[in-house]
């Protein structure tokens, strides 16, 4: 019954302020295909900024206590400060309990090289915002606002920089907030680990959003049975898995598509007798990848991409159009790409440096540098950050989920 409560607050919440009006709304364009009448009440709430974040960390919680996996706090600061935990609170990671709490009810101790690296890795998540990913914002707005106007090669440049936005963006913000609870003496998990360079998509996704995917994975994937029961459940459960990882993202049909399409990307795998485990890092210590991981990383890249013009696009017809102006219809000349020069240096330079940092944690950790090599790159990227950093009212892409 304590588990029944739990559940119906926590989905019931986010139901309520974040689907909604989806459902409803869907609801009714189903009875106007059938010729009736119908007029929905929607409640046109403001999300609660971080909900679907929080919601996730309490949801675990609750689950891993009823499963005997962890016990239950005894002091209600430490549980509503794991929850309301500042640097993760708005846009991840999502910590476990598990993980989390101990630090928060055990004594902690000021580790100066803990602290100084977490700075390193706030300043990297800093210059991958400002630098790179809304530099990239205004001309990724400018394309898919005016995508019917945009030659192919101005389409292709879109969703590369938006996917380089989205990238630089939300690692970004990852990259400060775990530098930040590290300033603090706390350790996070880690979010992102160079998900780009992955040579298929079951390594892209155990790169990319690792907090939310390890949560998929362990509530939903897992007690459905995951790839225990053959390969036709095999695919059912990683679509719905990835159906409601679209669903988390947001209430529109374009999510839900681009939650789908990467459920379908898996099937090839799954068919295969079960996704390919990658080992190690692309390239492994070369300073370049073999023509067989280059390959694999540039399709599995492409693929990404296919499903983030579903992601950014506002609406199914545009995300469509925008798709038939690169494959149906494609055009070359007469359009003006000035404005995408800059942004295109900046997204290629970013994954250049991560390129030959992969092995590291983050970009910014320079171990075994000399002291004024390491000085000198801090410098560079703060100068960087001044003369060059788009600053503005642009604020985290996922804050809106």
């Amino acid at each position: 019954l304590l588990l029944a409560a739990s559940l119906l607050v926590n989905l019931g919440a986010l139901f309520v302020f974040k689907y909604f009006d989806f459902f409803v709304s869907g609801f009714a364009d189903i009875l106007r295909l059938f010729g009736l009448r119908a007029n929905p009440a929607v409640l046109r709430f403001i999300l609660p900024i971080g909900l679907a974040f929080y919601t996730l960390k309490t949801l675990s919680y609750t689950l891993d206590v009823y499963r005997r996996k962890l016990e239950p706090t005894r002091d209600p600061i430490a549980y509503l400060a794991f929850v309301s935990f500042f640097p993760h609170l708005l846009a991840g990671p999502i910590e476990r309990a598990k993980h989390f709490l101990p630090q928060l009810e055990s004594r902690r101790t000021f580790d100066a090289d803990e602290a100084a690296d977490g700075l390193r890795q706030m300043l990297w998540g800093f210059a991958k915002k400002v630098l790179v990913a809304d530099l990239a914002a205004r001309a990724v707005n400018n394309v898919f606002l005016a995508y019917g106007a945009q030659d192919t090669p101005a389409l292709l440049a879109g969703v590369f920089l938006f996917a380089v936005q989205l990238y630089g963006d939300f690692s970004g913000y990852s990259d400060m907030a775990v530098g930040t609870a590290r300033l603090l003496g706390f350790r996070s998990v880690r979010n992102f680990a160079y998900p780009y360079f992955a040579r298929n998509i079951a390594e892209f996704w155990r790169r990319w959003h690792m907090s939310l995917m390890s949560w998929l994975r362990d509530y939903i994937f897992y007690p459905l049975g995951g790839p225990l029961k053959g390969k036709g459940r095999w695919i059912v459960n990683t679509l719905v898995v990835f159906l409601i990882s679209g669903l988390w993202h947001g209430a529109d049909w374009t999510f839900i598509i681009w939650g789908l399409l990467n459920g379908v990307y898996f099937i090839p795998l799954i068919l295969k007798k079960e996704p390919p485990v990658t080992k190690g890092i692309a390239g492994g210590k070369r300073w370049y990848p073999s023509l067989k991981e280059a390959a694999r990383m540039a399709g599995t890249f492409l693929l990404v991409c296919l499903g983030w013009v579903f992601f950014r696009a506002d609406s199914l017809p545009q995300a469509l159009g925008y798709l038939e102006g690169i494959f149906v219809h494609p055009s070359f000349g007469g359009v003006t790409h000035g404005y995408l020069k800059a942004p295109l240096i900046a997204a290629v330079g970013l994954l250049l440096v991560e390129w030959f940092q992969r092995r590291r944690r983050h970009a910014l950790r320079l171990k075994g540098w000399p002291r004024w090599a390491r000085w000198a790159a801090y410098y560079a990227v703060a100068l960087l950050l001044i003369l060059f950093g788009a600053y503005g009212n642009l604020e985290f892409i996922y804050f809106q989920f």
